[in-house]
């Protein structure tokens, strides 16, 4: 395998150490493939010679693709935990490769962004408007998805926030996971 960079938005700034490769494969979690279709166009303007072509699927059964022989150029994976495993499984970059990033901070995290009917009728601002009268949310699964457990801790911590005691935090969580 060629190397394994360590990207979401910032693939571009690594990806022309490989332009003589003229095809590159983007090895990334689902719920990024459409960004990746736009951002890899932007690229391919610069790079009018380089193929961009994407793979696709959960982040952990993307590590193990990886591990059991897809060559992947560019990985952007939205759990930490699957570059562990390339790391300490694989061997394809060192086992101390958070020591590289400033503060030994975490390469990717997302951000929760709130998709709402055109024109926003509901006025969803912040967490706090997901459980009004008449808002209905669609939520990944905590437990099994890396986005859906982003999403519980950013309603976490806006509970934290926005709510004194732990039983109105908890109950928050409730109304907003629909438990």
């Amino acid at each position: 395998m060629k190397k394994i960079l360590l990207a979401a938005l910032f693939a571009a700034s690594a990806l022309p150490t490989f332009a003589a490769d003229k095809e590159l494969l983007n090895a990334s979690y689902d719920i990024a493939r459409e960004l990746f279709v736009q951002y890899n166009a932007l690229y391919q303007k610069e790079h009018p010679d380089v193929k961009i072509t994407q793979s696709h699927a959960g982040s952990s059964k993307q590590a193990n693709a990886i591990l059991q022989g897809l060559k992947a150029d560019v990985v952007t994976f939205n759990q930490v935990t699957d570059i562990d495993v390339l790391a300490q499984k694989g061997k394809l970059l060192p086992e101390n490769w958070r020591e590289r990033l400033p503060h030994h901070s975490l390469p990717y995290y997302s951000t929760t962004a709130f998709l709402v009917c055109k024109g926003n009728p509901k006025h969803i601002e912040n967490w706090g408007d997901l459980v009004k009268d008449g808002v209905e949310i669609v939520l990944a699964n905590p437990k099994t998805s890396g986005n859906g457990h982003y999403a519980y801790l950013g309603a976490l911590g806006y509970a934290q926030d926005a709510f004194k005691s732990e039983v109105e935090q908890h109950d928050f969580l409730k109304n907003v996971l629909c438990v």
